[in-house]
């Protein structure tokens, strides 16, 4: 017999979503559940097959995944006319990939400050970032933190999807659609 569950629309349940004080306080009371701890972070506007191969790459590494998500203010500041996705919807949907065990939203350009208060022994980035340019670097590096670049094995970007799309629909099909008023 099936049963029907009614979740109120204004509630999504993430349950590993974090704050950065209830991260750290979870991490703090079982730190043999979570290292070593493996951190990436990015803005995640348009998941795909890229991002999930990475993801589980990037879990391999360690005892627990956690992603630094780009809240959209961050997003916006970063990259013209984004985020796609709002960052509640992002974030969900990083929490369902079972490589994922935390995510927390942060509001800066870069995840230097979130980082120097995780301390994760292992910093992942994609292959296509170099150690020279990539700004967490030196934060990882005080602390005596490894950096690991992956390869990233599906090559794709949020950019190239969007691109696809209006190459294959234009810009006049998208009408008055944005973040901030979805269909």
């Amino acid at each position: 017999m099936a049963h029907s569950v009614s979740l109120p629309r204004s509630v999504p349940l993430i349950p590993c979503l974090y704050t950065v004080d209830t991260l750290v306080a979870a991490i703090g009371a079982a730190p043999q559940d979570w290292r070593p701890l493996v951190f990436t972070n990015g803005c995640f506007d348009l998941i795909h097959a890229g991002h999930v191969r990475y993801l589980a790459a990037a879990r391999a590494l360690g005892k627990r995944l956690v992603v630094g998500l780009n809240s959209d203010r961050s997003v916006a500041a970063l990259k013209p006319k984004r985020p796609i996705i709002p960052e509640q919807q992002r974030a969900e949907v990083l929490a369902g990939l079972r490589s994922v065990d935390a995510v927390v939203l942060f509001s800066d350009r870069t995840a230097t400050a979130l980082i120097e208060v995780l301390q994760p022994e292992i910093y992942v980035k994609g292959g296509d970032y170099q150690l020279e340019t990539l700004p967490e670097a030196a934060a990882v590096q005080r602390y005596g933190g490894r950096i690991e670049l992956i390869q990233v094995e599906v090559p794709s970007s949020t950019t190239a999807i969007v691109q696809r799309i209006l190459e294959l629909y234009g810009e006049e099909s998208l009408g008055t659609w944005s973040p901030q008023n979805p269909p």
